[in-house]
């Protein structure tokens, strides 16, 4: 009961000053919602490069070429063109679990269709392309085995492409030239936006690889080799036997190749933004640090002004205690209603950013918890030493303060 009537004498005080309290309060609630809007944006970026990384496939492997020694010359990722389409076909061949392979062949070309040109990347694939890239077609069909053992001129076209060549019109059918080779279209792929690289993977066109080798680049190697494991689980053993296989047709001289899979990819991103989403959320408990000293302050300023309240309250017989749980209550008091208007002005925020400027943005309840909760602990830090003080005063000194 002692304690209930201490916080509403807590409220009343409060009450009495009501815009003191309020600007008191309003450090708490920048900082508790510059916590909340800070760690929504940071979890919002992380959620969309997730979703990216999702969108490149379903349990992908890619073998890059380049890591290679010649003559004394070390070269990494990219440094050289180094795998072929037997390497491709051996891993389909002999590796338990790669359900899908596709050697990939990557080019930009200058296109034309329609009165129309547009530069675009080019890219050779297999049949298995679609199933790896988990990437489904909005029209048309995708390419045949026949296709690529024919070579044939045909392509599937990305949403940017169609929407560049052929706005307002049918693009199946209809014809794209490169390198003065005039492909047909048979499928348009349905858009996918742009990837975590801020790249349009929209703006692309897609031939068999065979087509794109012979006709097209008019080389012998490929660019890299995709692979589809049937699970995640199985993504590190389907890994460790491709090495295998490709180890054995190199007959083991030193690897030329550089193998990573889709999980190792998303755990690089994801850290960096988990470092990002910490480096904002350290930055926004500075504010809530700075709103702590201004309660401090306010409560100090309120004990000194108090101080004949203080002596009438300990001369008619309240303890000590008394005198610093009223003071205490009125800090966390404040520090909490600050720190639940900051949620909600957090949440607005968030939503307000996100709305205008287009940046994604997701709460965390977790830190919703944390900082309502540290709003509440740097009340009872910043109310004790100015509770304390009121709680020691003598109480014929204070019935003389003037």
């Amino acid at each position: 009961m002692r304690l209930l009537t201490t916080i509403i004498i807590a409220f009343r005080a409060l009450r009495r000053n009501k815009l003191r309290t309020i600007l008191a309060a309003l450090g708490m609630i920048i900082g508790v919602g510059a916590v909340i809007a800070m760690v929504a944006m940071g979890n919002g970026a992380k959620s969309q490069i997730e979703s990216s990384i999702a969108s490149l496939g379903q349990n992908m492997i890619t073998i890059f070429p380049g890591s290679l020694t010649s003559g004394g010359m070390r070269g990494g990722w990219g440094s050289a063109s180094s795998l072929t389409v037997d390497d491709a076909e051996a891993i389909k061949r002999e590796v338990i679990g790669a359900i899908g392979v596709s050697p990939e062949i990557r080019d930009r070309q200058q296109v034309m269709a329609n009165g129309l040109n547009w530069n675009t990347q080019v890219l050779g694939e297999s049949p298995d392309f679609p199933n790896i890239r988990a990437w489904q077609l909005a029209e048309g069909e995708f390419f045949t085995d026949t296709d690529v053992r024919n070579a044939a001129k045909v392509c599937v076209i990305g949403k940017t492409v169609a929407d560049q060549l052929f706005a307002g019109m049918d693009p199946i059918g209809q014809a794209i030239r490169a390198r003065n080779i005039p492909l047909r279209v048979v499928g348009v792929m349905i858009a996918k936006g742009f990837n975590a690289n801020g790249a349009d993977q929209d703006d692309l066109i897609i031939v068999p690889y065979t087509t794109a080798m012979k006709r097209i680049s008019k080389r012998d190697r490929i660019s890299n080799i995709i692979v589809q494991a049937p699970t995640q689980e199985q993504m590190e053993r389907v890994q460790r036997d491709i090495a295998d296989i490709l180890q054995q047709r190199r007959q083991g001289r030193e690897p030329d190749y550089t193998i990573r899979n889709q999980l190792e990819l998303a755990e690089v991103f994801t850290a960096q933004s988990k470092t990002m989403t910490a480096l904002l959320g350290g930055i926004a408990l500075v504010s809530l640090l700075v709103g702590g000293i201004g309660i401090m302050n306010i409560m100090l300023v309120s004990v000194t002004e108090r101080t004949r309240e203080i002596g009438i309250r300990l001369a008619v017989g309240a303890h000590g205690k008394d005198v610093l749980l009223q003071f205490l209550c009125e800090a966390v008091v404040l520090s909490l209603v600050g720190g639940i208007v900051g949620v909600l002005f957090g949440v607005g925020t968030s939503q307000l950013i996100s709305l205008n400027y287009g940046w994604p943005t997701s709460i965390s309840i977790p830190w919703v918890g944390i900082a309502v909760g540290g709003s509440a602990f740097v009340g009872i830090v910043s109310g004790f030493y100015p509770a304390l003080k009121a709680s020691q005063l003598d109480p014929i000194d204070a019935l003389r303060y003037e």
